[in-house]
């Protein structure tokens, strides 16, 4: 789960990190107040979408203008009239894709003398099983084009959990950032801050970039990205309140209420499997025969009918679909509640697109028997690679 630009900095301020001072505003009339409260005679104001590029963005309405998701504003007025142009607008940046998002709150923060950017991030290492930090002398740039073009400047490193941190990590991140002296003290704390919330948290991700250091000598995190373990939430209702439900695809937020893991893409051809592994080469396949998956959704090792019902209304809810594969290896997952869930979904939903069915284990025979028996007009499959040539051609077909 992701959470706002203002709501990182919360949960990372009460952990001694050091953020600036800030408003979030969810009305344009709120906008003034809030830079009167914040002082002046700098501010900054911010779109708060779950995208990344929000300055190098632009918005869809020619009344806001190319000036981006965040603004220098040096009056108060000029705090307001920002906020009028980009509340209820849709920001586009390279994370959002060309349909963009709607900004429903924006932050207003003081303005900060920047005398140097740097980028810090929090990560799980699934090789070590470990909290690694990513820094870069490099920031305020997408680290992804450091990583391509100057390797050198990113160094890494992985905290023993057996251990903690420890003060040689903050002289680690000093170290690689050229700070000394005090400086370098603020790292040591910076660092120990943000390993302390990324554990106590359960995060999955946290990103400062930049991280700056001030004309006066001070570190302080001017932007900030945290994402959770969602399955770690029932742990942090604190955390689970921050959601912000409009920011999710509604497909996505229906799917989390059947524990369904779903992600909307672009593709024509919907995906009903259970397995993450299964789910990935199941798109996979489709990609390899031409074609390009609308979704991924694993269903679980042991979703039952009413869950195999919930998720076929889910993909079927997309018009985008123009087909859909059923690929089901049954171990835990029995190919019997497949089928009567199937079958109970179409019943219930209709069929308008072609639908092929692949299943292997537990019960097959009858799970195809099922299927058989129903009347329904599904196209059954032999293997992955039969199924997915047959919904590719299936496709095809229909749209011509």
């Amino acid at each position: 789960m992701n959470i706002h630009e203002y709501q990182a900095k919360a949960v990372l301020g009460a952990y001694g990190v050091p953020v600036g001072r800030g408003v979030p505003v969810f009305k344009a009339e709120e906008a003034t107040a809030a830079a009167e409260q914040l002082g002046g005679p700098v501010w900054v104001v911010k779109a708060q979408i779950h995208a990344g590029g929000r300055g190098k963005g632009s918005f869809k309405e020619p009344a806001a203008g190319d000036k981006g998701g965040v603004r220098l504003a040096r009056s108060v007025a000029e705090v307001e009239a920002f906020a009028r142009e980009m509340l209820g607008h849709t920001l586009v940046t390279h994370q959002t894709g060309p349909e963009g998002k709607v900004v429903n709150r924006l932050y207003v923060e003081e303005g900060s003398e920047i005398d140097r950017e740097f980028y810090l991030s929090a990560l799980v290492d699934t090789e070590t099983g470990r909290v690694a930090f990513v820094v870069s002398t490099e920031g305020g740039m997408d680290i992804e084009a450091v990583a391509a073009e100057t390797p050198e400047k990113i160094h890494t490193f992985a905290v023993d959990p057996a251990t903690g941190v420890m003060p040689h990590h903050g002289r680690t991140v000093a170290k690689a950032l050229g700070l000394s002296g005090d400086l370098a003290k603020q790292a040591g704390s910076l660092v120990t801050g943000l390993y302390n919330a990324f554990v106590d948290k359960d995060m999955s991700l946290l990103e400062i970039n930049p991280l700056i250091v001030t004309k006066d000598e001070r570190l302080l995190c001017l932007d900030a990205k945290v994402g959770f373990d969602s399955n770690a939430l029932g742990r942090h209702p604190d955390i689970a309140d921050l959601r912000d439900k409009s920011e999710e695809d509604d497909k996505e937020i229906e799917a989390s209420n059947y524990d369904l893991s779903y992600i909307a893409l672009d593709g024509t051809i919907g995906c009903m499997v259970n397995g993450a592994g299964l789910a990935m080469a199941t798109m996979d396949i489709i990609k390899l025969y031409g074609a390009e998956p609308a979704n991924f959704l694993d269903v679980g090792g042991g979703a039952s009918a009413e869950k195999v019902t919930a998720a076929f209304k889910i993909i079927t809810a997309d018009p985008s679909v123009k087909g859909i594969l059923v690929n089901i290896f049954g171990g835990i997952m029995r190919c019997d509640v497949i089928a009567e869930g199937v079958v109970e979904a179409i019943q219930e939903v209709g069929l308008k697109v072609p639908l092929v069915v692949r299943l292997e284990g537990t019960n097959v025979e009858k799970g195809k028997q099922i299927l058989t028996e129903s009347g329904l007009n599904v196209i059954p499959a032999d293997d992955l690679d039969d199924a997915a040539q047959k919904i590719v051609e299936a496709v095809k077909q229909e749209v011509a």
